[in-house]
């Protein structure tokens, strides 16, 4: 077991007393500051079945989610403790019907707040309500330019609606970010996806290849994009990223399994991000439950986040570079990707503290990616929809 900062540092006396735990790490090498940013996962319901979803397999249930007065306090004390930004998410978060009321109470606390929505369960009144409650940004997940691909990917029928909620949001003065998640069966799609996000006046396009951890490792032989694909895939954003300058915002993502070196995964393990999940993990990413052997605390807990945040073991267990087994260990990129993911890790070799099988140098990375690449170049395009029932074959077109 990795000492805790508690263990290192012999300054906390009081656990329940977060504040204290961070202002006493202020001056210290192992102090990590509270992000500035939170990820808030209000419920795993939804009504889309996204094939790709982040969300872990195991979803929370609705009785397990936090209350409106849970998720209330949770939210104060990130804005005592220094958080500046609180984004909504799910599942769909626009399923909790007090979702206006958190709103609200966020912007209250001086939280900025940003809706991370499918936008299918929206209508005009409730955006409106929810800007009116202090909402400072949406950002609206599309599974392509057009119906038949778009619903077919995320198992609803939603693509028409989210083209309204979009053009809603604009109406209303909210700035508009589009999140395209792009996969081997809606990349050629890609040209029309950015031409799709500069007519709806979006700010932002994130051009988001899939990261292939839960629902997206269930159906990576029908996700997983060809080299050639990416190739074109990176050609299609240089272009557009230098022609719409000004106009949009283009991010993108390279799938890691293309990738020569891992990312330094959410800024590295418990250093710059935390999640928290329905039921009120804190979490250092959105699959690390995925993960066995490890025990996130809760905001049920009698401990505040901030000392989450700072002691808990399995925030500390995988911080910084004292677990690292070689070639991670003195490897010169050690301190520039923190290992990569250690949700991947455990995901395609069984254990977490391995080296990142994305890393040329991992000992694992030909044997996996050349699975993988032989699922790019394999023809299986049926997926397994997410649902709470642990996924669902899509029919096959004889009805099978």
């Amino acid at each position: 077991m990795s000492p805790t900062l508690t263990d290192a540092n012999q300054a906390v006396t009081d656990p329940a007393d977060g504040l204290a735990a961070l202002e006493s790490r202020r001056s210290t090498a192992e102090t990590y500051g509270i992000p500035l940013a939170v990820l808030a996962e209000v419920t795993h319901r939804c009504p889309l079945q996204c094939p790709y979803c982040s969300n872990p397999v195991e979803l929370d249930r609705a009785g397990s989610e936090l209350t409106t007065d849970e998720w209330k306090k949770v939210l104060s004390e990130l804005a005592e403790i220094g958080v500046l930004q609180i984004h909504f998410s799910g599942g769909e978060p626009t399923a909790r019907k007090d979702l206006v009321e958190l709103i609200q109470h966020a912007s209250d606390v001086g939280l900025y707040s940003n809706l991370i929505t499918s936008a299918v369960l929206l209508t005009r009144e409730r955006l409106a309500a929810l800007g009116d409650a202090g909402l400072c940004h949406v950002q609206i997940s599309f599974q392509g330019n057009e119906p038949v691909v778009a619903d077919r990917v995320a198992g609803f029928k939603g693509h028409a609606k989210k083209l309204e909620v979009a053009k809603w949001t604009r109406e209303l003065e909210l700035p508009l970010t589009v999140n395209a998640v792009m996969h081997r069966q809606n990349l050629h799609q890609l040209s029309d996806i950015i031409q799709m996000a500069v007519d709806l006046d979006a700010d932002r396009l994130e051009v988001a290849n899939v990261q292939y951890y839960g629902w997206a490792l269930k159906n990576r032989a029908a996700l997983m994009p060809t080299l050639e694909q990416i190739e074109e895939t990176s050609r299609i954003v240089e272009d557009a990223q230098a022609r719409l300058k000004g106009v949009l915002a283009i991010d993108y993502v390279v799938p890691d399994y293309y990738a020569l070196r891992p990312k330094k995964c959410m800024g590295g393990w418990g250093r710059q991000f935390f999640n928290i999940s329905p039921a009120g993990k804190i979490l250092p990413c959105h699959a690390a439950e995925s993960i066995t052997g490890l025990e996130f605390e809760s905001v049920r807990s009698n401990h505040s986040i901030a000392w989450i945040w700072q002691n808990s073991e399995a925030f500390n267990r995988y911080r910084g570079t004292g677990w690292m087994p070689e070639p991670c260990k003195s490897c010169e990129f050690r301190e520039v990707d923190f290992g990569g993911c250690r949700c991947q890790a455990f995901a395609l070799t069984g254990d977490a503290g391995n080296t990142d099988p994305a890393c040329t140098l991992s000992p694992h990375h030909d044997r996996i990616f050349k699975v993988a690449s032989e699922e790019a170049a394999g023809d299986h395009n049926r997926f397994i929809y997410r649902n709470f029932a642990g996924g669902t074959p899509e029919p096959s077109d004889d009805g099978a």
